[in-house]
This record gives structure tokens, C-alpha cells and sequence, in this order.
């Protein structure tokens, strides 16, 4: 299972933001200092405004914060909301897969994929920025 560029680039957002402190950085500052580009950043805040993990201020004393759910709320979660929950195999795409009727991969790749969301389900965003991760996070300045 690979992930979508955009759940990567949400993770590393919600990273950046759990050890920003007080300061609240712009979209673009963290978009620079993360090393993504600003126009998919600015997409990957508003779906993560849009599932209220992220707060999103505009002008004087603006910028980006973890809300309380960004910052308690499980990892599996929130990957399970940015992927979605469909399968890992397009098993009725364009040109059907002639097995379907019969198949038992695709049973077995949910149940992988449940299985590594499920992995995840522990997890919250302070564990991710535990050490060593968090102070790396926090050397990462504007170019």
C-alpha cells in the first residue's frame, strides 16, 4: 500500500505543527520549511481545516495551529479520512478483473489495508514528534 502524496504532505504539516509552540506559522512557511509545494499545501491545509484538525487564521497574528482533535485525535484516523476507505485493487474498473465473482485477494488486501490502519489507530500526533523526530522538526527553518 503506498500512500497519496497529499496524505504524506498532511502528516508532515500536522508534525510541523505540533512542535511550532505558540508561533503560527503560514501555509507557505511551513510549505518552504517542509519542502513541499505551496499550491498542493494550501489544498492539504484546507481539507485538514475542512476535518478540523487544523485552525487556519488570516491576517495580523494569523497562521496555522493544531486544534484540540489535530492534536489528541488517532493517527488511523486520520489517514483512514485522507485515503478513504476504498480498496487497494480496482477490481471493477474499466476492464473488470474476470476473477471477482470468485476472488479471495481482495478480501485479503481490505483486511492488510484495515490491518495497517488499525496499526496506526494507537497513535497521536505526540507520538509522532516524540524524539528523536520533534527537535529535527523544530531545526527545519525558512530557506
Amino acid at each position: 500500500m503506498r500512500l497519496t502524496k497529499s496524505t504524506d504532505i498532511a502528516l508532515r504539516i500536522v508534525m510541523r505543527l505540533a512542535v511550532a509552540g505558540p508561533a503560527n506559522p503560514t501555509t507557505r512557511e511551513v510549505a518552504e520549511v517542509m519542502g513541499v509545494q505551496y499550491t498542493h499545501a494550501a489544498k492539504v491545509v484546507a481539507q485538514l481545516q475542512h476535518l478540523g484538525v487544523v485552525e487556519a487564521r488570516r491576517g495580523r497574528g494569523g497562521g496555522l495551529a493544531l486544534t484540540d482533535q489535530g492534536r489528541s485525535g488517532s493517527i488511523g484516523h486520520l489517514m483512514r479520512q485522507l485515503e478513504g476507505v476504498g480498496d487497494v485493487v480496482d477490481c471493477e474498473g474499466d476492464v473488470p478483473c474476470p476473477l471477482s465473482s470468485a476472488c479471495r485477494l481482495r478480501r485479503a488486501l481490505r483486511q492488510a489495508q484495515e490491518a495497517f490502519y488499525a496499526s496506526l489507530d494507537p497513535l497521536r500526533v505526540e507520538d509522532l514528534v516524540a524524539d528523536p523526530t520533534g527537535p529535527v522538526l523544530l531545526t527545519l527553518q525558512l530557506k
